[in-house]
């Protein structure tokens, strides 16, 4: 398993920084979020040090995505919430604080809201986006099994 000294998440996945372990199995980590946004608000993970998402093999993005609904369902058992959002953050720019991949499962309350940031009406400039050929994709990224 490739770990980073330097990087929190490994550091709690090796034992070496605590945190508060609400789900654990052979590859993956949930934990609750030091900084809630919410009640209840946790952190799936895989134990495997990935920076982003896009860094990580599909089969290995769909085997953290299948921890969701799992440790989601016990959040909502647990705190009562009446909803919750899936958050999955790359980069800075993205406010990724913590560089190893995670997802937030972050439980939602009628009674308090729902804030998200402000948006915006999209003009002719963002329907011009270019995608690049799956051919320029490097084959890593790739599964064999994927359809596109």
């Amino acid at each position: 398993m490739q770990n980073r000294m330097d990087c929190l998440f490994c550091n709690v996945v090796q034992g070496k920084q605590s945190a508060h372990v609400i789900y654990e199995d052979k590859t993956h980590l949930a934990i609750m979020d030091k900084y809630p946004i919410q009640y209840g608000h946790a952190l799936v993970m895989p134990k495997e040090h990935h920076e982003r998402i896009i860094d990580m093999p599909i089969e290995d993005v769909s085997a953290l995505f299948s921890r969701v609904p799992l440790v989601a369902r016990s959040i909502l058992a647990a705190t009562g919430a009446d909803g919750f959002n899936i958050g999955q953050n790359n980069g800075r720019a993205a406010n990724q604080i913590i560089p190893h991949v995670h997802v937030h499962i972050i439980p939602r309350y009628i009674d308090t809201g729902n804030p998200w940031t402000k948006r915006m009406i999209a003009t002719d400039k963002f329907y011009k986006i270019r995608l690049i050929p799956l051919s320029m994709i490097p084959y890593r990224i790739l599964s064999s099994r994927c359809v596109f």
